[in-house]
Order: C-alpha cells, then sequence, then structure tokens
C-alpha cells in the first residue's frame, strides 16, 4: 500500500519529461531474458529457480553456461505440450520459468515474467519509442509459446499451464506488421506473417473451445482449465479473508461456501475433492477452512476465471471475481471480434480469401450475439450478461468502451457509450466502476490499459475532444505520482489523482515498473502531442 503525504503531494512538481526520462531507463531495467540470472527469481513462490525447456527442443548453448552462472536447475518438460491444460502443473516436482528464445520486458516487482496482456501495451510503447527488435521478439516469443506450451499463457511461468490471458495476440501482430521499421522490407514482413498466422489462429482456436463458451450466447467467457487454488498462491490468507466476507454478506454468497470440517476425514476429504479442491494435492486447499466453511469447487472456478481476465481481483463479476466465469463479458468478446477482423486482414494479405471470408463471417455472428446479449439500450451501455442467471450485469463497468477501441459499435451506439463519461471520469481518468468495494480492479482505481482501450475508442470514433481531454488527465496522474515519490506505478488512485491506493479486498501492493503504464504515457503524449483534430460532433462531457 502506498501513502503520499500531503506536504509531499503539494510540493511534486509534475514534470513530463522527467517521466519521460524514468520510462527511457525503465525499459533496461525491466528487460528480462531466460539466460539471464535476474529472470529466474519468482517473488511470488518460495522455491529455488527452475528453469523447463520444451520437451523437444535442444539445449541451447547458452543455457549450459546460465546454469553455473545463475546455479538454476535446468529441467526438460515431461510431455511435448500441444494444448492448454496437457500438463497439470501439479504433478511437476518443482514450478518454474518457462524457456523464451527472445528478451522480453516485464510488468516490474513481483511480476518478473512476460505477462499475456500487459505485454500488448509495453508492445505499443516500445514501438514509440522506437524500440522495434524487443517488440518484435515479444511477439516471437508469444508466438513460440504457441508452438511449445499450447496457447499464450498467462505468463511464462509453469504453473500458467491451464490458462491464457485477454486476447490481444492479433493486435501486437498488427502493432509489429504496421511499423515500417520492424522489418527489412515489405516480402520480410509478408515472411513473417506466413508462419506466424497459423500459430496465432490456433491461439484464437482456444477461445472457441467449448470450456470457453458462454453457455448458448454464441459468445465467450474466462475459464482456467485447472481446478483447486492456483499454484502461485503463497498461503490460503486470501481465501480464508473470502469467507468471512461472504459469512458478512450473505447475500452475495451463490453457493460458495460449503460447510466442512477442518481436518476432514478419508470420506469427507473425498466427498470435498468434487465439492471443493483436493486437500490431498494442494496444501492450500488444505488450508482454506475459516468458522466452519470451505470453499465451492464453483468459486475456484471463477476465482482462476478472473486471473484469465487479468481483473484480479474485483466485485463486478461477483465477489472477489467468484462468479467471472458465468459471464459472457463484454470487454473479453471485443477482443475476439478484433481479433477475428486482425486474421480476415492477415488472411488477405496472404492470399488466402476463402479464409479471410471465415473470420468475417465468425466477427460478424460475434458482434450480432454482442448486439443481443450485450448491448443494453435502455442503459446505454453495453453491459456483461450472465449465462446462469440469463441477465445482464446492472453494474457499468469501464470496459463497455472496449466495442468502441474494437470498431465493433455502431455510431449511435458510441454516442451513447461517450455521453455516459461521467460514470467513469474523475480527476485522475477513467475508474473501472462507480463500485467502491475496496478491490483493486473497481472504484476509485484507475488503470493504464482501460484508459489507453477508451481514449483510443473514443478517438477513432471522432470524440476527439474527449478523447484528448481524458489523455491528458491519465498522463498528468503519472506526472504527479512520480513527482512525488519517483516512481511509475501499476494502478492509480482517480479520485485524488495519484497513487495513493488503499485496498481493501485482494491485493493490496502497488507494484513499481511499470511495464504497460509506461507503454499507454507514451502512446497517451503521442495522441496529445499530434495537431488536434477538430471540434467533436457535441458537446465533451466533462464531470
Amino acid at each position: 500500500m502506498l501513502l503520499l503525504a500531503s506536504t509531499a503531494v503539494a510540493a511534486a512538481q509534475a514534470d513530463p519529461a522527467a517521466t519521460r526520462a524514468y520510462i527511457d531507463k525503465a525499459w533496461t531495467t525491466l528487460t528480462r531474458a531466460t539466460d539471464d540470472c535476474a529472470s529466474l527469481v519468482d517473488p511470488k513462490v518460495a522455491t529455488e529457480p527452475v528453469l523447463y525447456l520444451p520437451a523437444d527442443v535442444p539445449m541451447p548453448g547458452s543455457l549450459e553456461a546460465t546454469r553455473h552462472r545463475c546455479k538454476v536447475d535446468v529441467r526438460r518438460l515431461p510431455r511435448v505440450v500441444t494444448a492448454l491444460g496437457q500438463i497439470d502443473a501439479r504433478t511437476l516436482p518443482v514450478q518454474g520459468l518457462l524457456y523464451l528464445p527472445r528478451p522480453y520486458v516485464v510488468p516490474g516487482g513481483m511480476f518478473n515474467e512476460m505477462y499475456g496482456w500487459d505485454s500488448y501495451f509495453i508492445v505499443l510503447g516500445l514501438i514509440a519509442d522506437h524500440r522495434v527488435d524487443l517488440a518484435r521478439g515479444m511477439v516471437e516469443n508469444f508466438l513460440y509459446e504457441i508452438d511449445h506450451y499450447g496457447g499464450v499463457l498467462n505468463a511464462n511461468r509453469s504453473y500458467y499451464f491451464s490458462r491464457s490471458q485477454p486476447p490481444f495476440l492479433g493486435e501486437m501482430m498488427r502493432a509489429v506488421l504496421d511499423d515500417p521499421a520492424s522489418f527489412p522490407s515489405a516480402d520480410a514482413a509478408t515472411a513473417w506473417l506466413r508462419k506466424a498466422y497459423p500459430l496465432a489462429v490456433k491461439d484464437h482456436a482456444i477461445w472457441l473451445s467449448k470450456p470457453h463458451q458462454a453457455g448458448d450466447t454464441g459468445l465467450a467467457r474466462y475459464m482456467d482449465l485447472g481446478a483447486g487454488p492456483v499454484l502461485e498462491m503463497r498461503n490460503a490468507d486470501y481465501l480464508k479473508g473470502v469467507i468471512r466476507y461472504l459469512e458478512k454478506h450473505p447475500a452475495k454468497n451463490r453457493g460458495y461456501l460449503v460447510k466442512a470440517s477442518e481436518h476432514p476425514d478419508a470420506t469427507e476429504a473425498a466427498r470435498l475433492k468434487t465439492r471443493s479442491c483436493d486437500l490431498a494435492a494442494s496444501p492450500i486447499c488444505a488450508d482454506a477452512w475459516a468458522d466452519g466453511y470451505r470453499l465451492s469447487a464453483d468459486y475456484y472456478a471463477g476465482d482462476r476465471a478472473m486471473r484469465e481476465s487479468g481483473f484480479d481481483t474485483n466485485f463486478h463479476f461477483g465477489p472477489y471475481g467468484a462468479a467471472t466465469h458465468h459471464y459472457a463479458a463484454v470487454g473479453l468478446n471485443s477482443l475476439l471480434y478484433r481479433y477475428e477482423r486482425d486474421l480476415h486482414d492477415f488472411a488477405l494479405r496472404l492470399g488466402k480469401p476463402a479464409e479471410a471470408a471465415h473470420w468475417a463471417a465468425l466477427a460478424a455472428l460475434r458482434k450480432a450475439a454482442m448486439n443481443k446479449y450485450l448491448w443494453r439500450a435502455d442503459r446505454g451501455l453495453f453491459m456483461d450478461y450472465d449465462t446462469t442467471t440469463g441477465q445482464p450485469s446492472d453494474d457499468p463497468y469501464l470496459t463497455t468502451f472496449y466495442p468502441l477501441w474494437a470498431g465493433l459499435a455502431t455510431p449511435a451506439q458510441a454516442k451513447s457509450v461517450r455521453d455516459r463519461l461521467a460514470l467513469f471520469e474523475r480527476k485522475g481518468g477513467l475508474a473501472m466502476s462507480d463500485d467502491a468495494s475496496g478491490a483493486q480492479w473497481d472504484q476509485p482505481f484507475g488503470w493504464a490499459p482501460t484508459n489507453w482501450l477508451a481514449v483510443k475508442g473514443l478517438d477513432d470514433y471522432g470524440f476527439h475532444d474527449d478523447a484528448r481531454r481524458i489523455a491528458a488527465k491519465f498522463a498528468s496522474t503519472v506526472d504527479r505520482s512520480l513527482a512525488a515519490d519517483g516512481t511509475i506505478r501499476e494502478k492509480y488512485n482517480m479520485v485524488s489523482g495519484n497513487a495513493d491506493v488503499q485496498i481493501t479486498a485482494g491485493y493490496t501492493e502497488n507494484v513499481i515498473g511499470f511495464g504497460w503504464t509506461n507503454g499507454v504515457w507514451l502512446k497517451l503524449h503521442q495522441l496529445l502531442d499530434r495537431a488536434p483534430a477538430g471540434k467533436d460532433e457535441t458537446a465533451a462531457v466533462t464531470p
């Protein structure tokens, strides 16, 4: 938790030049490679470093030296991996880093590996900062993950084998392909795409598979393929807190509490294996007991899905995100629509018109389903849909702007969403919601990626004044925070317009780094530094 003294805030002089200088140094500070000792450390688990190689990949020569220099145990995975979930990470003798061939930028702090959705905003920043080799290398690392680990992973650690993250690969590929400096020629770019395209198709298929289907809506949901507590959880304190919260708020308990013994006998333990989690397989599961209760298997499924969504922790998708897997989410399906449009364009570039038509048809079906289930004409917003109740959410969430970024909203829908900016806009930028739950992905907190997607969507639909105003607010929040304590952070308080974040539900740390904030700040300034595009057709909204 970061507490900024009021005197320091008052004395701080926001200076974009200082922020720019910080970011310039931070790219080097945050760059890792799997033959670098700094990349092997995992602050989330208390084990000696292990590096896993794919079962069918020869030992790179550089790793022999790394083994001795870093005192790391280099092992091979027990089998060739072709899909997510094929390796149950609980069966590995120890958790470790997964080998990647190219250097990459990590978010910072305890996030010392290459993350799925963080990396999109990092790649945008690297390209804006003319570090194209590093940006392209990160995209190639994701292609390597698909080829050798079954898909784009949450991050390159073995305990993430069961889940992905918000699907931005198509847009990462497009960003690299659209930058003239990324390839020596157009032919070289096309040759690269020819190898990348089938891997992207394989990654996209994850989101069409049965586990990721949101009921019969034709839309997708987040869904981790594992069970029980996540392996990166160091102890059961978080889970005990969830139990106690649900006890105090019975109206929010959707069957998440299971009456159980603290030390069950073999018969009860066998029953809990399906009703809750496998006590024998997970010490965290065994310890996750409070006041006569354990958590249900459905809770653990939702908790894992929440982590795949990247919104960990929130109360928008149920208490502690526990119902995430029951929602056809606006954000996810907007990303998949954009992915399908990207694959359409890639197929055309490669001379595959039949495949391009397939992707266009898939995108059209998704857009129609989103209009049916996710567009709330009565609220003027895109809102998530609970497939278990057959009802839309009543809680406006900042992902309502994703359809603008994805280009699937009609002009009338875009204007309607834009006209409701006051639901989210605060002094420091856009907050995630109007629900002050105490969780970091709710009010009053704001994040670089969601602010950027909203700004870009508004700008693309011609609401230039709104886009520039919000860009200036968020960029200034980053500047003020850096002036106050010399750091760039993971998240910010949109109400106070600084990094004073006091979280009471879930993670309390405001991590220093920070990869996606660095990248988004650069993109916001690209927008702010260009010539104004003219007045919006309607008056700007200023809460």
